[in-house]
């Protein structure tokens, strides 16, 4: 099961109890007061693992508890402290407090480790507590409690290339198809009820997360259909390809102005990121109503179709790719980096298509 956001409740070890015990030894008369300290509270800390991938372990933790500090003993021997509480979640969870809604930590990079709550301080023996006006004293002091917190963690996925489309648009074909992600693939709408992650491999040594979504339809980012429950999965991604359906019978023009409104709808930065996009499902429309139905859409949109570029899109479709600009200004983020028809059923310009994502995200990276 896919769990993105759970509420616990964290609480850090209490200090052990100070001991009261005197020094009882032969031939030593009235040994003084030697009770040792108690042991410190356990500290809760979280720490960023690969190896987790949802929040899914949390749902019968709603009460963590780091381990309390030991009862200090005679002889002046302290107590054992509290071993230390570590969480684990997975990269791209805010640790967030439930009273202020403040984020407290972001956890992004594998093994980063932080910690959260300090344990209570272990009480201190009776031999603290000695003077010359009170030699044989009986008190010593309790354990400090430890401190406890409400959190909430949400995980936001963390990709490079992120897929935004309509219902049954093929995004789950697509990851499917270049990268080793295995979503459940059905022709009807919303078949991906949760996100999923995709390594796509260029050559041997590169490669890009691609991230699916469940669809987008109008009005998701005021909770409609499954969207807005995911749409925070893309938050973090520096590109989104937005895929229209070319077989859809949604006119092309509105299937992506209703995209880019839900996603500058949910979140401002999110739509003035890079975007691409890709014309799906060409394998279905008949091969003398691709080139006018592209032509048209890239007339909509302002652009001139291209003749020609180094990734190899195949010739006898129009399609439409930025030139580089400035380096110092990269490109043109008003305008698609990329807009050509593919079909994943049939690797129609895939590889093409891979190698142009592949060379968008490095300019981000660099």
């Amino acid at each position: 099961m896919f769990t993105d956001s759970v509420e616990l409740t964290v609480s850090s070890g209490k200090g052990g109890q100070g001991c009261v015990s005197f020094r009882r030894e032969k031939f030593v008369l009235n040994g003084g007061p030697n009770g040792g300290d108690g042991g410190k509270g356990g500290d809760i800390w979280f720490k960023c693992d690969n190896n987790t991938h949802t929040l899914s372990h949390f749902q019968r933790k709603m009460h963590i508890k780091a381990e309390g500090g030991v009862q200090g003993e005679g002889s002046r021997m302290t107590g054992k402290s509290g071993a230390k509480k570590v969480i684990i979640v997975p990269p791209g969870t805010q640790i967030i407090d439930m009273e202020t809604g403040e984020v407290l930590f972001d956890m992004l990079v594998d093994g980063q480790e932080e910690k959260f709550i300090e344990g209570g301080k272990g009480g201190l023996g009776n031999t603290h507590f000695k003077s010359p006006t009170n030699q044989r004293p009986t008190y010593a002091q309790p354990g400090e409690q430890g401190e406890t917190r409400a959190i909430k963690l949400d995980l936001k996925l963390i990709a490079d290339i992120g897929l935004v489309g309509f219902p049954n648009v093929g995004k789950s074909t697509l990851i499917s198809t270049v990268s080793n992600a295995r979503p459940e693939i059905a022709n009807y709408e919303f078949t991906t009820l949760t996100p999923k992650l995709g390594q796509v491999n260029i050559g041997d040594f590169e490669s890009f997360v691609m991230a699916d979504i469940p669809g987008i339809i109008g009005g998701a980012h005021e909770g409609k259909g499954l969207g807005i429950q995911f749409l925070r999965h893309i938050e973090r991604t520096k590109t989104l390809l937005y895929m229209v359906d070319l077989a859809s019978y949604r006119d092309l023009k509105e299937q992506i102005d209703t995209l880019k409104d839900e996603i500058s709808s949910f979140s401002e930065n999110l739509g003035n990121n890079k975007y691409a996009i890709a014309l799906t499902r060409v394998d279905i429309v008949p091969p003398e109503e691709v080139n006018d139905l592209v032509n048209g859409f890239l007339d909509l949109l302002g652009l001139e179709a291209n003749k020609g570029s180094e990734f190899d899109f195949d010739s006898a479709m129009p399609y439409y790719i930025q030139d580089s600009a400035d380096e110092t200004l990269g490109y043109d983020r008003t305008k698609p980096y990329l807009v050509a028809p593919i079909s994943s059923a049939t690797n129609k310009n895939i590889e093409a298509l891979k190698y142009a994502l592949f060379n968008l995200v490095q300019t981000g990276r660099e």
